[in-house]
């Protein structure tokens, strides 16, 4: 016995619709600045971390960025401070990343 026979027990009233769902997903646009963002490395206890600066748009585009970041380099990291905290030395990947979105970077210590 499969799903659809056990919903149609469960529901034997309901008839299943066949127009297909359309998730509209809308495309933001982030603030292009005119000073670069800094990209620099540090290390606290230890560990290496990037640390990313100098957005000047709102908080809420900068925390998307954070995330998109992070999902694209499958680490972990934090916005804190109205600076993104990527762990991990990836200066090169998210300068080269934030290039291709059209920001202008520059890399800080190291």
């Amino acid at each position: 016995m499969d799903l659809q026979d056990q919903l149609k027990k469960l529901f034997p009233d309901h008839q299943p619709s066949n127009e297909p769902k359309v998730a509209e997903e809308q495309e933001h646009v982030l603030f292009i600045q005119s000073a670069p963002m800094i990209c620099k490395y540090e290390k606290r206890k230890g560990k290496a971390i990037t640390i990313i600066e100098g957005y000047e748009g709102s908080d809420d585009d900068f925390k998307l960025l954070a995330k998109e970041l992070k999902t694209k380099l499958s680490v972990g990291g934090t916005f804190k401070d109205s600076s993104i905290i990527i762990q991990g030395d990836y200066r090169d990947k998210i300068m080269n990343l934030l290039k291709d979105k059209g920001f202008k970077t520059k890399r800080v210590g190291g």
